[in-house]
């Protein structure tokens, strides 16, 4: 283990993750490897962040849906919108019924078709509703819920930059981080977000276990979205780990919005 690897990682995950401007060093394939494994903490503490300002939002007097829709918003902005852009380009690339090479030029441009616009709309929109009936339900529910959600949309990529998958492409994104994370390490940091899990406590104990389940069903909706565009599109790309991001992140408040009204 390297510290200064480990150092270099945090810094390149807070650039690559974070719309706040980091000054990095050095850039390898071993730093991008702890970058990746950063990742989840990273999430979980943008998920504190939208969490606590749909709290803040409704304690104010704004209703559930609103104070959720700009936490959600807020969330966006804090990540450049880097993960929702990666799901629009994602979309419109399977979308279009092009060959491989067909559809990565498709996901290159930087215009949204109608295939992008209805993902975002469905993503954003079941985001912001699932946040909401979580306040309604309870503020610590809501909390504890995004940061499930944040560091699961995380974790789904240290998850996919394991080396069974390879990259699309030559360059970008995806190339410099396939491969780049070992089992041991996934195995960690999955772990640490099933751990982050217990803050449903606070709510109860039903509802954490809610928010597992929802973690392990969120991986696993970006795992079967993650086949598919390795068989689409020959392998991983930086738009597919941010769709990825939005899948796992949706399925985990979708999961424990519903639990919210069972329990």
């Amino acid at each position: 283990m390297n510290g200064a690897d480990a150092v270099a990682g945090a810094r390149m995950a807070v650039g690559t993750f974070t719309v706040w401007p980091v000054r990095v060093d050095r850039v390898d394939r071993a730093v991008a490897g702890w970058a990746m494994c950063w990742a989840p903490a990273l999430g979980a503490l943008l998920g504190a962040v939208t969490g606590a300002t749909a709290v803040a939002g409704a304690w104010w007097g704004w209703s559930a849906p609103l104070a959720a829709l700009l936490a959600v918003g807020l969330g966006a902005l804090l990540t450049r919108g880097l993960h929702l852009d990666g799901l629009a380009d994602l979309a419109d690339g399977l979308g279009s019924g092009r060959p491989a090479e067909g559809a990565l030029e498709v996901m290159r441009r930087s215009d949204i078709g109608p295939f992008g616009v209805i993902t975002l709309l469905v993503a954003v929109g079941a985001q912001v509703l699932a946040l909401a009936q979580l306040l309604e339900a309870s503020p610590w529910a809501a909390l504890a819920a995004a940061v499930a959600a944040g560091a699961t949309g995380r974790l789904a990529v240290t998850l996919a930059c394991s080396p069974r998958v390879p990259s699309a492409r030559p360059d970008g994104l995806g190339s410099f981080v396939a491969g780049t994370v070992r089992p041991l390490p996934a195995a960690a940091c999955s772990a640490g977000v099933l751990a982050l899990c217990g803050l449903g406590l606070v709510h109860s104990p039903a509802f954490a276990a809610a928010c597992a389940a929802g973690t392990v069903l969120g991986l696993l909706a970006a795992g079967l979205l993650l086949r598919r565009a390795v068989r689409r599109l020959g392998g991983l790309t930086g738009d597919v780990l941010g769709a990825l991001v939005e899948t796992a992140a949706t399925a985990v408040l979708l999961v424990a919005a519903a639990a919210s009204g069972w329990l």
